[in-house]
């Protein structure tokens, strides 16, 4: 099984994009992408110096471009990756990458979205001085416990011994000063304090901005930075970008979800090493291939035969009804055959600690269950086919 992972922001170098250039096609791709960003995002994943690719506002735009490039590089038609991928998930920015990838959100609604997402990160960050330090190492709940002593939100629980703080520089002065036992505490190139409430300003922005976004549903399983849950509902992928804004990136439940799912393979896009280097660590025995130049190319097209192949397969005649999880399910009062409204429950979840519902993603006339009530049942993992309505049965919606 193969996944493709989407790095965040501070995975930038100078020149990054460099020896991409020569790649057919990738130059005017990328040139159509700065044009749709507004910014030119050739120059500065080329020229651009590492104080310049420090600025929100201009480096999660050119972070996705660079993913969504590299990624038509090595699937030249889209569908090709659909067929092939198994699952995403992206860091962060990098989550936005990943919706695209899987068709939830056109490559141009991912490079408006991610510069509205930069300049608005950019405004909040202005507000009050904050900033982000990594704290490494350490025994995990006292980690926890000193960076709510500080004042501080734990904004990235990256796994393997990695939490990242954020906060004002204040309180990450005196974290500094105050650590954990036994870690190191390092300062991020970092302009703000993301995935915090500090972010709040740039929520209610990009919540509006949704409301005028279309989305599909996802054609692979995506995971969640939320909670490591897969979702397929292309508009609660979009709640889920939004708010992420201001929420704390959960990486260590992401990669929990990929060994979950059996994941035997992945490739970072560019600028690749951030998600590899944690995979090394947290998925031990998975091949990864961090995908930095096009001479990589063909090692990444011999993974996708060896690890490739989509269990996960949509047809254009229905979508998908998904398990979040993995937990037991249940069956709602709905029965195959007859309509229901976006946003019904379908079914539950239940887990160790909590029920989960699964709900429509628009309306729709159930098809057949593809699992029992009752059985087991894995992250992703398809529940309910559920068929568009007919315009008789449209024009009785309505009326409804």
């Amino acid at each position: 099984m193969l996944a493709i992972l989407c790095p965040g922001q501070g995975s930038q170098k100078p020149g990054f994009l460099s020896p991409w250039l020569e790649q057919p096609g990738f130059a005017a791709r990328m040139d159509w992408f700065s044009t749709v960003a507004g910014m030119d995002l050739v120059h500065l994943g080329t020229e651009a110096d590492a104080e310049t690719l420090r600025d929100t506002a201009i480096t999660q735009p050119l972070i996705v471009a660079a993913g969504l490039c590299s990624l038509l590089s090595l699937f030249p038609h889209p569908a090709d990756g659909f067929r092939t991928v198994s699952v995403g998930a992206g860091h962060s920015v990098g989550e936005i990458t990943a919706a695209a990838a899987t068709g939830v959100i056109t490559a141009e609604q991912a490079l408006v979205f991610a510069r509205e997402r930069g300049l608005e990160m950019a405004k909040a960050s202005a507000i009050t001085p904050t900033g982000m330090s990594a704290v490494l190492g350490g025994d995990p709940q006292d980690v926890l416990d000193t960076i709510e002593r500080h004042g501080l939100t734990a904004a990235n629980a990256n796994g393997v011994g990695q939490v990242v703080a954020a906060g004002t520089l204040e309180q990450l002065a005196a974290l500094a000063a105050d650590p954990p036992a036994k870690t190191r505490v390092i300062p991020l190139q970092v302009a703000g304090a993301f995935h915090t409430s500090h972010m709040r300003p740039a929520v209610e922005r990009l919540a509006a901005y949704a409301k005028a976004m279309s989305t599909h549903e996802a054609h692979t399983r995506l995971v969640s930075n939320r909670d490591g849950h897969v979702v397929h509902s292309g508009r609660d992928v979009l709640d889920r970008l939004v708010t992420q804004v201001s929420s704390p990136v959960r990486w260590d439940l992401c990669m929990a979800t990929l060994v979950e799912l059996g994941v035997t393979g992945l490739i970072e896009v560019p600028p690749a090493g951030t998600l590899a280097g944690l995979a090394k660590r947290a998925m031990p025995g998975v091949e990864i291939l961090t995908l930095n130049t096009p001479d990589q190319l063909d090692e990444a097209r011999r993974m996708l035969a060896e690890h490739g192949g989509n269990d996960h397969k949509d047809d254009t005649d229905f979508t998908l009804a998904v398990a979040p999880t993995s937990g037991q399910v249940s069956f709602a009062a709905a029965q195959p055959g007859t309509m229901v409204s976006a946003g019904e429950v379908l079914a539950h979840v239940r887990t160790d600690g909590d029920t989960l519902e699964v709900t429509a993603a628009r309306p729709g006339t159930l098809g057949d269950w593809l699992v029992g009530e009752g059985d087991d049942v894995a992250p992703g993992q398809p529940l309910l086919r559920i068929h568009p309505l007919t315009p008789a049965q449209a024009g009785q919606a309505g009326q409804a």
